[in-house]
């Protein structure tokens, strides 16, 4: 095995590799770097250390011939790059998480909780996870609370969560009278204080907690950063919540109210033989109990090391456009029209309805980036790529470019009009795999805001459009104020990944334009037909939003290269815990084909499909 070979292995076991002033740095999940292993990668160090040198940060290509870093880069723009390298195998994403677990409240007797909170605290550890102890993962904090006008001061002592810690996992508590009049007389002064004291100001998130905290039960309270730090809430698994005859809508009701009561970010529901996990993606995902490992491997884990977050504006271009001239946004319009009959769009809901406290509202509204309203899906159209010059080039050219700073001239390069050029591997010639070497071509989507009601959109409100060009760009419908609430969706990521992943894979899937849509359930394995393919069903369960979930998505499309691009008709890639997307090259077909799966009952919300999925190879899917 050459140097090439070696890290190309140590990648697909989940090893990051990297050089840094002469040295090379390792690391690993825990047990799989043997001392066989690391005796070949010594032997192998001064080639492995001139491989990697190729670029900055430079990771291994995989079989599409990308490193992760640089389909990270390439997905979140130049401007919008996060530092942190992306991880995708969730081996990984446990050597990253630290939680902690809060002690448990006085005569807590509920033994089917006792007995799963000491299992599931053996697994985080046997899988990597840093569980650090409460005194520990906590540290004395003491504040002065002040009403000026009425002469009022009290101390408060409390413990909180340090910002080094991934999530607290507490148990649900039942409030008590005396619990609830202190929330009352909390929420009285957090009035009272907002009033006389703050007058309208914006207050942090930090500032309200310490308001009303001091009469909080919920974990959230003890949480130093809540943008950090999730809540893990251990519960009594609520049968009516996984039952088969209950509708996805009062799924919704019923998980928001759960999450909002106990102010958690994440429940994980427990019953004698079974398991069931909620976020805001409202998944309706069981395990068995007696499948515990995998429970914690590829559901809890991803969604602790990456948190649902929408991305800020601070992170785009912001501009403006006319959607009465762009026919693309029209025809979104249409698209979100057409889709109605599926009934799988639910139109969402107003978080000031939800949320009866002002303060939580006040919480939420930090978190969420001014969103007032919640829906579940997107609608976008993905514009035909923009290219300059040639879309692709031979060998010769590719050798005669010069690099990109930051990226690896192993996989992109530019000319002298800034063009940037990607190697990438599609598909193999005998034995051997063949290169093409393509423009990275501007994207543009036309995509529904967040909040919306995807099959009732206004054209002259509800219509976005997101570039991805050497960073974000988002322009906003003509007169709008940025400040408003019209923001883009969660799912930006996946949108951007998925139009650039078929600009270069499946070119022929988007050459004229193509249609996107996400909702919150699946397809069953036996609906798809000839030319028809799904992948991403056994993914670790990244939330949406997130820099993860987009590179799954890029990765799932890259995977269909041993295919003719042209006789593709359509891609559903599969969020595990979340949902499926959709891409096809005519919009009227996959309009027809969903239809089509909800009247035979092929297609549902919620979970019932996934398993056929994770249980049956997708033909054609490599």
């Amino acid at each position: 095995m050459n140097a090439s070979e070696l890290v190309t292995s140590l990648s697909q076991k989940g090893i990051r590799i990297w050089a840094e002033n002469e040295k090379l740095n390792i690391r690993s999940p825990k047990g799989v770097v043997t001392p066989a292993l690391r005796s070949e990668i010594a032997a192998h160090k001064t080639e492995i250390l001139a491989l990697l040198k190729q670029g900055d940060r430079q990771e291994i290509c995989l079989e599409n011939g990308l490193s992760l870093s640089t389909i990270g880069h390439l997905i979140g723009g130049m401007k919008g790059t996060s530092t942190r390298l992306p991880i995708i195998d969730a081996r990984a994403m446990a050597q990253k998480v630290s939680v902690t677990f809060r002690p448990l409240p006085k005569r807590y007797k509920n033994t089917k909780i006792l007995q799963f909170r000491e299992a599931l605290k053996q697994q985080l550890w046997y899988q990597g996870v840093r569980v650090v102890a409460w005194h520990e993962a906590t540290r004395q904090f003491k504040y002065t609370l002040k009403l000026p006008i009425l002469g009022w001061k009290k101390t408060i002592q409390i413990r909180t969560v340090k910002t080094s810690i991934d999530a607290v996992i507490d148990v649900e508590r039942s409030p008590s009278l005396w619990s609830r009049a202190k929330n009352i007389a909390a929420e009285a002064l957090y009035w009272l204080y907002t009033r006389t004291v703050a007058r309208g100001q914006t207050l942090s998130i930090p500032r309200i907690a310490m308001l009303i905290g001091w009469a909080e039960e919920h974990a959230a309270k003890t949480v130093e950063d809540p943008t950090r730090t999730q809540v893990v809430m251990l519960t009594d698994l609520n049968p009516a919540f996984i039952h088969p005859q209950t509708s996805y809508r009062q799924k919704i009701d019923m998980g928001i109210n759960a999450l909002i009561r106990t102010f958690s970010e994440i429940m994980i529901g427990v019953s004698e033989d079974q398991i069931s996990i909620l976020n805001m993606n409202l998944s309706d995902s069981v395990f068995p109990t007696a499948d515990l490992e995998r429970f914690v491997a590829k559901s809890l884990i991803p969604k602790i090391f990456v948190p649902i977050a929408p991305l800020l504006l601070n992170q785009f271009e912001v501009g403006q456009y006319n959607p009465q001239t762009s026919d693309d946004a029209g025809r979104l319009v249409e698209l979100g029209k057409a889709l109605a009959p599926t009934g799988l769009f639910p139109p969402g809901f107003k978080l000031s309805k939800m949320i009866q406290r002002q303060s939580h509202r006040d919480i939420v509204d930090r978190l969420v980036n001014g969103r007032t309203g919640v829906s579940y899906g997107f609608v976008a159209y993905i514009k035909a790529p923009q290219y300059v010059g040639a879309p692709e080039i031979d060998r010769d050219e590719w050798e005669t470019l010069a690099p990109v700073q930051g990226l690896s001239p192993v996989e992109v390069r530019q000319n002298t009009h800034g063009r940037r050029y990607a190697k990438v591997r599609t598909g193999n010639s005998g034995d051997r795999q063949s290169h093409r070497f393509r423009q990275i071509p501007d994207i543009w989507v036309v995509s529904a805001r967040s909040g919306a009601n995807k099959t009732h959109l206004d054209l002259n409100q509800d219509v976005l459009q997101i570039g991805l060009t050497n960073q974000l760009m988002l322009q906003l419908p003509e007169g709008t104020d940025p400040a408003t609430d019209i923001k883009p969706s969660y799912d930006l990521y996946v949108m951007v990944a998925i139009a650039l992943s078929a600009a270069l894979y499946t070119p022929s899937l988007v050459e004229n334009g193509a249609p996107i849509v996400h909702f919150h359930g699946y397809p069953s394995a036996d609906w798809f037909k000839a030319n028809e393919y799904w992948t991403g069903a056994h993914n670790p369960s990244v939330p949406c939003g997130t820099y993860e979930s987009g590179i799954f998505n890029f990765l799932g499309l890259s995977s269909l290269t041993n295919l003719p691009s042209e006789n593709i008709q359509l891609v559903s890639l599969i969020e595990p815990d979340h949902g499926a997307n959709f891409i096809a090259s005519d919009w009227e077909y996959l309009v027809e084909r969903l239809i089509s799966g909800c009247e035979q009952g092929q297609i549902e919300l919620g979970g019932k499909h996934f398993r056929s999925l994770a249980h049956k190879s997708p033909a054609g899917v490599t």
